[in-house]
């Protein structure tokens, strides 16, 4: 009897085996999981942005699901886990802990320069690669090599408007707005020392906040020296009410500024009072790259409006990720990075090369200004 009853154990046993082997087998084949970090401001006064930041993002991780990406003959699936970092420092670097705390490989972000800087010291500790569109020099001269940037830096887009204004624009009197922000700060920064190396002066610099949104006091101490252009450093929040104000204060001047003003929400605000005024944006013109027309269409087609900023280049940037994963045959940090820094791919936004400190090789500079109720392209400067 004990012989019978091991026979039938074993027979079971071996039953079960056979039950158990296409899931065994399954498993074997299914996807492994590959978490993406994602961090932009999600809510505020900014969340335009970085919604389009997200969005840009989503589609990327899709693309790649869709695809199907294999990397050291294993199928792998991105999952994205965004943070909203509410263009905070403090809270960015909260964001940041919790994504590096979720096991992320990469981290497309953060948005603005004053989060991605101290946000980068957290991902390098960690050895995550960090793909950033932060404009503020000190983001890649910290000499960390998991912070790479994927658009021009305020150098390029100041030293572009700053020779704009006074080559192309002639301006005889020039004034410098910031906003006191890492963003607003460097890149009229760069601006003022542009305008010195092309022979101009700036007359007067003054200082703001990115929560303010009456300028009065500001702009009416300006017309003493009848400026002939405004350089604001900030966001098109400040933007907008600010070029308003000037037409009522009877400031003739023209309004320049970075990327953060080349949206449509500084149109909406400033409505009739937008003409004529200037932006410079850390990219080429993106329909003009071969994916550039299609990529506008799809997010147009998904999302039901049109690119605000710098969301194809956050597309961009998991698709980077990916690329060097796969160059890599690893997932792994440690392995993909050295690929990634190496890297040569055409995107969306540009052909993608860096420097050893992280720069994008080759930047372009796109200086706008608005016709007709839209930003219509000037020149493109490299």
């Amino acid at each position: 009897m004990a012989w019978n009853k091991l026979f039938a154990e074993m027979n079971w046993v071996a039953a079960l085996g056979g039950m158990m082997a296409p899931f065994a087998m399954a498993a074997a084949h299914a996807d492994a999981v590959v978490k993406i970090g994602f961090a932009s401001p999600l809510s505020g006064p900014q969340a335009h942005y970085g919604k389009d930041n997200e969005n840009a993002a989503k589609m990327a991780v899709d693309d790649v699901n869709a695809k199907g990406l294999v990397v050291g003959g294993q199928k792998i699936k991105f999952e994205l886990v965004s943070e909203d970092d509410q263009a905070d420092p403090r809270i960015g670097t909260q964001a940041a802990q919790r994504l590096v705390d979720a096991g992320v490989k990469a981290v497309i972000g953060h948005f603005n320069s004053g989060v991605s800087i101290p946000a980068s010291r957290i991902y390098s500790d960690a050895g995550i690669p960090q793909l950033s569109v932060a404009t503020n020099p000190a983001y890649t001269q910290q000499g960390y090599k998991t912070t790479f940037r994927l658009v021009g830096s305020d150098s390029q887009i100041g030293g572009a408007l700053g020779q704009f204004a006074v080559k192309t624009m002639k301006a005889k009197s020039i004034v410098a707005i910031d906003d006191r922000t890492a963003y607003g700060q460097g890149i009229a920064d760069e601006f003022v020392k542009a305008v010195a190396a092309n022979g101009g002066k700036v007359m007067r610099r003054e200082f703001t906040t990115d929560k303010a949104t009456d300028f009065t006091a500001i702009l009416t101490s300006l017309k003493a020296v009848n400026p002939d252009v405004v350089f604001y450093g900030g966001a098109d929040a400040q933007a907008a009410p600010m070029v308003k104000q000037m037409k009522r204060l009877g400031l003739k001047a023209k309004l320049m500024g970075g990327d953060m003003l080349n949206t449509p929400t500084f149109i909406q605000l400033a409505g009739a009072d937008a003409a004529g005024h200037y932006s410079a944006v850390a990219g080429g013109v993106l329909a003009a790259r071969p994916a550039g027309k299609e990529f506008e269409r799809r997010y147009k087609d998904r999302f039901h409006q049109d690119v605000v900023l710098l969301g194809p280049q956050f597309y961009d940037g998991v698709m980077l990720v990916a690329a060097a994963m796969k160059q890599a045959g690893s997932v792994e940090p440690a392995k993909y990075l050295p690929k990634l820094a190496a890297i040569r791919y055409s995107g969306v936004t540009a052909d993608f090369a860096f420097a050893p400190n992280g720069n994008l090789l080759k930047a372009p500079v796109t200086l706008s200004t608005v016709k007709n109720n839209a930003w219509a392209v000037e020149t493109v400067v490299r």
